[in-house]
C-alpha cells in the first residue's frame, strides 16, 4: 500500500509538470477564486521594501489611511515572516467588474514633524510600496529609452531638487479573465495556484459565470485635492471634482502640519491572461532573464573539465595498480625501496586525523545542509515552491533541515566509530555537537544581526515569540531526531579499513610548496560551475527580482557536487603521490574552499553592484547573510570532498594485494 501511494504520487508530479510544460507556466501555491460581478475583492499591503538599505519596514509605519475594521495580520506560514514580509489588510476596496474613480479614502491628520522627516527619509531611500490582490502583487510599468521596465510595487514618493513629493493617489488596473464551466471537476486542488479543470457537460442554461484575476497593475499620481473640501466625507465616498492623474507631473509638495488627502481609482480589463500564465509578467522581468545559453556553455565547459580531470585520474590510478600487481613480492620489496608514491604511505592513510571529533561533526552537518538543499531545489523544480506560495521555499527548508538530522547524526557517529576501529563511545558527544554546531553559528550570526534589525525598527527582525518557536523546532525535533541518528549509527558496523595503521607515523617528505595553497586554490573549479548562476541568486536576494528557474538551479547543484568530488580525488592522490598521508582535512577544504570565492563573489556584488547600499547597517546586514551563506556552502561542498576521497582511498588501497 504503502509502495503504490508514493508511486501513485510520483506519476501525480510528474503528470503536474508535463501538463505545466504544454499549457503554459503553472505555478502551485493558492487556490484559483472566481468572483461574481460585484463580489468584494479583498487587497493587502506587504512590508516596504528598498534595495538602497535591505531592511523592510511595515507598511502602517508611514501615515498612510488605515482600514476600518483595524489593521490585520495576514501571514500563512513561518516562512512569510522569516523573510520580513508583514501582509496585512488595507483600506482599499474594489468590487468585481465595478469601475470606479475618485474614491476618497482618507484625510490624514496634520504631518508632525516626527512623520515629516520619516516620509523624507523613505523616499531618499528609494523605498516601494507592495500592494497584493489576490495574490499578485501590484506591478508598475514605466519607460526608459526603448525598454519597458517592470517593477513590483511604486515608490513612496519623488524628489526634486531640495523638495519632497508624495504618491497620494493610485490609478489601479485589474485584469481579469472570465471563467465559464458547467459542471467542473477538480483535479490535485489540494496542491496547485491552478487546479486545473475538466469540462463535462451539462444542460444548457446551467454554466456558472464568474471572473479570476490574471493581472494587477497601479500608477501612482501625486494630486493636490483640497484638503479643505474633504472634511465632511466619509471613506470611500466620491471626491466632488475629477482627480486628474499623470505620472509624469508630481503636484503634493510635502510640508509640515500638512493634511494629506488619500485618494484612488479602480478599472477592470478583460483579459486573455489564462491563469496558469498570470505570473508570467513578473517572471519575464527585466533584468531577471536568465541568459540560457551563456549558463548552458558555461555547464558543458565545466563538464567538459571536469571529465578530463576524471579520465585522467582514471587511467593513473589503474596504471599504477596494473604495474604494481604485475610485480612479483620480490619485485614489489625492490619497487617500493625505489619508487615513492602512494604506495609507500599504505600503513598511514588511515591514521587519525587530528581534532577527529570536529570533523565528523561538521561532515555531519554538512550532509543535513546538503540533503536539504537537494531536497528543497527537487521540490522546487516540481513547482511545489514557487513565488506564487510566500515563503514556502524558506518554510520547507527549515521542515527539511529538521528532518535530515537524523541523517546527520548517523554520518557522524558512523565516521566516528570507523575512526575509532569500532569503538562507539562518546556517540552521544558527536550528535548532540552535530545538533548544536551549525545551528548554534547560524542562531548567534542571526541574533547579532536581528539585534541590528530591531534597532532600525524594520519588519526584517524575528520577533521574540518566532524565536521562541525556532528555539523549540531546534531543541524539541531536530536535537532529538539528529540524537536518534546517533543512535543508529553507533549500532551501525564501522567501515573496515583495508590495510593495518603502523603505530610509528612515516615522517612526511619536505614539499616544494605548501599544500595548503594548492587545497585553498582547488576551490576555483567548483566555483565555475556557480559563478554565472550565483549572479542571478544574488539578484533575487538583494534587488528584489524573482527566480524561478529551479530546474536549472537543480542542474548546476549536481554538476557542482561531481567538479567538488573529482577535485578533491585529484587534490588527494597528488597528496599521497608525494607521500602526504594527512589527507582527511585536505580533502574536506579542497572542495569547501569553493566558500572563500563565494564570500569574494559577495564582497564583489556588494562593491559593484549595490553601489546605492546605504549606511553600515545595510552592510552588515548583507556581510552577515553572506557569511551565514558561505559557512553553509563551506560545509556542504567539503562534506562531498571528504566522503568521496575516503571512497576512493578505501577502493584504491583494498585493490592493493598487500601481505
Amino acid at each position: 500500500m504503502g509502495f503504490s501511494r508514493g508511486f501513485g504520487l510520483w506519476l501525480l508530479i510528474s503528470a503536474l509538470a508535463v501538463l505545466r510544460s504544454c499549457h503554459g507556466f503553472y505555478l502551485p501555491g493558492s487556490y484559483p477564486h472566481e468572483y461574481q460581478v460585484g463580489e468584494e475583492l479583498t487587497v493587502k499591503v506587504n512590508s516596504l521594501t528598498s534595495i538602497e538599505t535591505e531592511m523592510p519596514f511595515g507598511y502602517y509605519s508611514l501615515p498612510f489611511c488605515r482600514p476600518k475594521e483595524g489593521i490585520k495580520d495576514s501571514a500563512e506560514n513561518l516562512g512569510e515572516l522569516l523573510m520580513g514580509d508583514r501582509i496585512e489588510n488595507s483600506p482599499y476596496r474594489f468590487k468585481m467588474f465595478i469601475n470606479e474613480s475618485d474614491i476618497f479614502l482618507c484625510r490624514s491628520d496634520p504631518l508632525s514633524a516626527q512623520d515629516f522627516d520619516l516620509l523624507k527619509k523613505r523616499i531618499d531611500e528609494m523605498y516601494q510600496v507592495n500592494v497584493i490582490l489576490d495574490n499578485l502583487p501590484a506591478i508598475r510599468y514605466t519607460r526608459k529609452d526603448d525598454y519597458l521596465l517592470r517593477w513590483t510595487g511604486y515608490p513612496v514618493g519623488v524628489r526634486s531638487g531640495d523638495a519632497y513629493y508624495l504618491f497620494n493617489h493610485l490609478k489601479f488596473t485589474v485584469f481579469v479573465h472570465k471563467y465559464e464551466d458547467s459542471t467542473t471537476v477538480r483535479v490535485v486542488g489540494g496542491t496547485g495556484d491552478s487546479a486545473d479543470v475538466i469540462q463535462t457537460a451539462g444542460k444548457s442554461g446551467s454554466a456558472k459565470h464568474g471572473w479570476m484575476v490574471v493581472g494587477f497593475e497601479v500608477v501612482p499620481c501625486s494630486a493636490l485635492p483640497d484638503a479643505e473640501s474633504v472634511k465632511n466625507l466619509k471613506m470611500y465616498d466620491h471626491y466632488p471634482e475629477k482627480i486628474r492623474c499623470d505620472p509624469t507631473l508630481v503636484s503634493l509638495k510635502l510640508t509640515e502640519n500638512q493634511h494629506i488627502v488619500y485618494t484612488y481609482e479602480v478599472a477592470f480589463v478583460e483579459s486573455d491572461i489564462k491563469w496558469p500564465s498570470r505570473w508570467d509578467a513578473y517572471l519575464k522581468m527585466e533584468g531577471a532573464k536568465v541568459h540560457w545559453f551563456s549558463i548552458l556553455n558555461s555547464l558543458m565547459v565545466i563538464a567538459f573539465l571536469a571529465g578530463i580531470v576524471l579520465v585522467i585520474l582514471l587511467r593513473t590510478v589503474r596504471r599504477d595498480l596494473t604495474r604494481y600487481e604485475e610485480l612479483d613480492k620480490e619485485s614489489q620489496a625492490q619497487m617500493n625501496e625505489e619508487l615513492s608514491g602512494w604506495k609507500l604511505v599504505v600503513g598511514d592513510v588511515f591514521r587519525a586525523p587530528s581534532r577527529p571529533l570536529l570533523l565528523c561533526v561538521m561532515v555531519g552537518d554538512g550532509v543535513q545542509i546538503l540533503g536539504m538543499a537537494v531536497v528543497t531545489i527537487m521540490f522546487a523544480a516540481l513547482g511545489f515552491m514557487s513565488p506564487a506560495s510566500r515563503g514556502t521555499l524558506v518554510s520547507g527548508m527549515l521542515f527539511f533541515y529538521l528532518i535530515l538530522g537524523i541523517l546527520a547524526g548517523y554520518t557522524a557517529v558512523r565516521i566516528w566509530k570507523t575512526i575509532k576501529y569500532g569503538d562507539h563511545s562518546g556517540w552521544v558527544a558527536v550528535s548532540w555537537r552535530v545538533a548544536c554546531f551549525f545551528p548554534g553559528i547560524a542562531f548567534l550570526i542571526l541574533t547579532t544581526l536581528n539585534f541590528l534589525l530591531w534597532g532600525s525598527h524594520s519588519t526584517g527582525a524575528i520577533p521574540f515569540s518566532l524565536f521562541v518557536v525556532l528555539l523549540l523546532l531546534w531543541f524539541c525535533i531536530s536535537v532529538p531526531l539528529t540524537l536518534a541518528g546517533g543512535y543508529l549509527g553507533a549500532k551501525a558496523p564501522h567501515i573496515d579499513y583495508p590495510v593495518r595503521t603502523n603505530q610509528i607515523p612515516r615522517e612526511i617528505p619536505p614539499q616544494k610548496y605548501p599544500s595548503w595553497l594548492l587545497v585553498v586554490g582547488a576551490g576555483t573549479l567548483p566555483f565555475g560551475t556557480l559563478f554565472i548562476e550565483l549572479f542571478f541568486i544574488m539578484s533575487s536576494l538583494w534587488m528584489g527580482r524573482v527566480y524561478y528557474v529551479f530546474g536549472f538551479l537543480f542542474i548546476v547543484m549536481i554538476l557542482l557536487v561531481i567538479v567538488c568530488a573529482e577535485v578533491s580525488l585529484v587534490l588527494t592522490y597528488m597528496h599521497i603521490c608525494v607521500e602526504d598521508w594527512k589527507w582527511w582535512w585536505k580533502s574536506f577544504f579542497s572542495s569547501g574552499s569553493v566558500a572563500i570565492y563565494i564570500f569574494l563573489y559577495s564582497v564583489n556584488y556588494l562593491v559593484f553592484d549595490l553601489k546605492s547600499l546605504s549606511g553600515p547597517v545595510s552592510a552588515t546586514l548583507y556581510l552577515g547573510y553572506s557569511l551565514f551563506m558561505v559557512i553553509a556552502i563551506m560545509l556542504a561542498t567539503g562534506t562531498v570532498g571528504f566522503l568521496s576521497s575516503f571512497w576512493f582511498l578505501h577502493y584504491l588501497f583494498s585493490s592493493v594485494k598487500l601481505d
